[in-house]
């Protein structure tokens, strides 16, 4: 009876050392998430580094995908863009990744845009983030989720990351997203996000989103006085994104950035 009370013991005080450290464990990587939007599921995405820790406030990174990635399963818009950064080098990234996913045939304006952000608060509600290093970057159709995004929620983001992703709609294909104004969209979208640092990136010779798009938003937030910086890579056609992700300039540019 002695020895069986003994063994009693000892396991419950293995349970309290035990107890607290399986506590502090997490999961971590690419984690699959929902929301429900007006009635629709909507899929995403978060990645947590494999050293999250609780104790630790952790900025965080909203990626939009482009038209290729939009479907319901949850996993392609992970396998473009800053999902493939993160694959071959996540340490680069110290941060939450929210990766929603747009519906065929939809784009980051209305209820894509409101699942995006619902999808951030909810990342930001689970984890242990910095309200105040938020950042917003896309990819072609998600770039222009970017520009939409920040203009709906200027106060939201601390720094803006959009790549070759227009303003005032391609080739007839989804129009501008602000209203009619004796102003350009450019200079619309410019003037409400004037505060945010953003860093641009375009290729020079883009066969699907002109590179004049481009041109025109930076010049719209330089006449503004904006904290804007403009990068067009040379020879380079629609994508932009691989070496835009892969700058160690680009991340060491955005993890400084903090709401004003």
């Amino acid at each position: 009876m002695t020895r069986v009370l003994s063994l009693v013991v000892w396991f419950v005080s293995l349970m309290v050392l035990v107890s607290p450290a399986m506590a502090q464990q997490h999961e971590t990587g690419f984690l699959d998430r929902q929301v429900t939007v007006e009635g629709t599921a909507y899929r995403y995405q978060i990645f947590v580094p494999v050293d999250y820790t609780p104790e630790t406030r952790w900025p965080v990174i909203l990626f939009l995908h482009g038209a290729g990635e939009r479907g319901a399963d949850g996993v392609l818009q992970t396998e473009v863009g800053l999902g493939r950064a993160l694959r071959r080098d996540a340490a680069r990234f110290p941060a939450i990744v929210v990766m929603p996913q747009a519906p065929r045939d939809t784009r980051w304006t209305g209820a894509p845009g409101v699942a995006a952000i619902a999808a951030l608060d909810a990342a930001v509600d689970e984890f242990s983030t910095d309200a105040d290093r938020v950042y917003l970057t896309g990819l072609s159709l998600g770039g222009n989720g970017t520009w939409y995004l920040a203009y709906a929620h200027p106060d939201r983001f601390a720094a803006l990351a959009p790549i070759c992703g227009f303003v005032g709609g391609v080739a007839g294909r989804f129009p501008a997203f602000v209203p009619d104004d004796t102003r350009s969209p450019h200079e619309q979208v410019a003037e409400r996000i004037r505060g945010i640092p953003t860093w641009i990136f375009h290729g020079e010779i883009d066969s699907v989103v002109p590179v004049s798009e481009l041109r025109a938003m930076a010049a719209a937030l330089k006449t503004l006085g904006s904290p804007v910086t403009y990068s067009e890579l040379p020879g380079t056609n629609h994508n932009s994104w691989d070496a835009a992700y892969a700058s160690p300039a680009l991340t060491d540019w955005l993890f400084a950035q903090r709401r004003r």
